[in-house]
């Protein structure tokens, strides 16, 4: 007997007019009198979305989507206003951002003395001895010219231990108290993978790096509730869908993360879909109980196995094969040893995981990509979707093998056009070969959108902006072999990032039998000067065929 196609597979492989007369099923709303950008090849452009179910029944004309309407199908007319595919942030960690932003004070200010004010504002209703926290601290946006000091938050806070994050994620910094607490004086010998500042004497200088934070982090008592996770989804859920983000991977996620979007999910807070990656110290458990990823569905789904091999770019701790520009002798620092990614991948991919791997600095990818190459030489897999977090520093022989692996690059989206005051660490040749968009596209790699939030900005349009133009907020140019158009941006921002999750059948273009997941625009950007593009705005966007957001 011959398969006979279930109703979804019949809508996926018709055209809006041919439905009518062979479908019963009527739509739920119709969007017409739109300006549709697809992002599907067959049909790249339209004027209306028949949605029922929360997924795409058609996409057509007007005149052939209207059609299918019954007289119970909301119509709505978008004014000729323009339509893309929902945003997908293929890294980031929102879950993780929305209970920083609600229960961390935000450092994100332009001086040392206003952070100092923001700290005792915070201690003032903290009690004394109770732990003051920051976060988004960023040492090149402020106007003194130098990092915070274990003096300056010794003078805001003498009361209180306080730990204040980088926005990078990387390092953090503390007072005398919060290291009292952690057991670190100033002969506390570095971890692998870590280090702990000193001043020139010796003296700690309140900062630490990568695996060294682990050390100042173990003092920091872990109160969060339950409802404190779920509520920190909800509160980052409506900030990305008031940008037209409808999808986001969770890219240092725990089962507690996993647990909180599940929560939220079944409150009715979560608005866009979750990716969620595991860290790689609950591997055991997870595999143990029979959990890999793919596990979940539409809303919250399994993601990689997260790994990190070198530092940040933001921090420039990033592992490099040149020193930094400026600081003769420092080349990053490389967080886990090749024997270490190697042991952990290996257990995730003969349980059938996919890896995603933080690797910024060309050293972190070459080593990154030597474990991918011996897991898949020693136990080959027909489609791993190898994951590369950042992929930031690149050159040839990386591209190539890359390519070779079909590994995913996860390039950051704003950095260029939001941290510009950082680029000139990198020097103007090597910024011709990081967050290569024009290079990947060129060699048929399938690189995403990805802003790291908290440590780059999460709007779509500035990702646009940023990509296509190389062009920072004060209008310098780094890296102008690397722009791409606008359309290969919207790309890299829709399809691909489904692709990134395994998703690329289901989300990621408007096409029949696909998600009903789409933003509305203020203005057309295929049509905009590029150096407006961040300027665009969000009218609506739209997550299983319910707007999320309406401006």
């Amino acid at each position: 007997m011959s398969h006979r196609p279930s109703r979804r597979e019949f809508l996926g492989t018709l055209t809006a007019f041919s439905l009518f007369p062979l479908e019963e099923e009527r739509p739920e709303q119709v969007l017409y009198n739109g300006n549709i950008f697809t992002v599907n090849p067959g049909e790249p452009h339209a004027e209306a979305i028949a949605i029922s179910g929360g997924r795409i029944l058609a996409v057509g004309s007007d005149a052939d989507v209207l059609h299918l309407a019954s007289g119970l199908t909301r119509k709505v007319d978008l004014g000729k206003k323009t339509v893309l595919p929902g945003f997908i942030d293929a890294h980031s960690h929102p879950a993780m951002a929305g209970v920083m932003h609600l229960r961390m004070v935000d450092c994100d200010l332009r001086s040392i003395s206003a952070i100092e004010a923001a700290l005792r504002e915070r201690a003032a209703r903290t009690p004394a001895g109770g732990w003051v926290l920051g976060f988004k601290y960023d040492d090149t946006k402020t106007s003194d010219g130098r990092p915070l000091s274990i003096a300056d938050l010794n003078a805001a806070l003498p009361d209180h231990p306080v730990q204040i994050e980088h926005r990078g994620g990387h390092t953090a910094y503390g007072n005398s108290l919060a290291f009292q607490k952690a057991g670190i004086d100033d002969k506390t010998p570095d971890p692998p993978g870590g280090e702990i500042g000193h001043d020139a004497a010796g003296k700690l200088n309140g900062r630490v790096a990568e695996r060294a934070r682990d050390l100042l982090g173990k003092a920091i008592p872990q109160n969060l509730t339950r409802d404190d996770h779920r509520e920190g989804v909800k509160l980052i859920s409506k900030m990305l869908a008031k940008t037209g983000i409808t999808s986001a991977t969770e890219a240092q996620g725990t089962p507690t993360e996993l647990l909180a979007y599940e929560d939220a999910r079944e409150s009715g807070d979560l608005l866009y879909r979750a990716y969620c990656f595991i860290n790689y110290r609950f591997i055991d458990s997870m595999i143990a109980a029979g959990v890999r990823t793919g596990l979940g569905d539409e809303w919250v789904r399994v993601g990689a196995m997260k790994l990190v091999c070198d530092g940040s770019i933001s921090e420039r701790t990033a592992r490099l094969s040149e020193p930094y520009e400026g600081r003769p002798g420092d080349y990053g620092i490389l967080v886990m040893t090749e024997e270490e990614l190697y042991a952990n991948g290996r257990k995730a991919h003969l349980a059938g995981w996919q890896i995603g791997t933080h690797a910024n600095g060309d050293v972190g990818i070459d080593t990154t990509l030597r474990v991918y190459e011996r897991l898949q030489r020693e136990n080959p897999r027909r489609d791993p979707r190898f994951r590369l977090e950042h992929c930031t520093v690149i050159n040839d022989d990386l591209v190539h093998r890359i390519k070779s692996l079909g590994a995913i690059p996860t390039p950051f989206s704003t950095y260029v056009y939001y941290h510009g005051e950082k680029m000139r660490y990198y020097g103007s040749d090597r910024l011709d070969h990081m967050f290569a968009l024009r290079t990947f596209l060129d060699n048929g790699i399938r690189a995403t959108q990805a802003s790291d939030y908290p440590p780059g900005e999460f709007v779509p349009m500035m990702a646009l902006q940023s990509e296509v133009t190389r062009t920072d907020i004060a209008g310098h140019v780094w890296g102008a072999k690397q722009k791409i158009t606008v359309e290969e941006a919207i790309r890299v921002g829709t399809i691909h990032g489904a692709y990134a999750s395994y998703e690329e059948n289901l989300k990621g273009s408007l096409e029949a039998g696909k998600l009903a997941d789409l933003v509305v625009l203020g203005r057309d950007p295929l049509k905009e000067d590029p150096s407006t593009l961040i300027t665009i705005p969000v009218e609506r966007t739209m997550a299983g065929g319910r707007w999320t957001f309406e401006s």
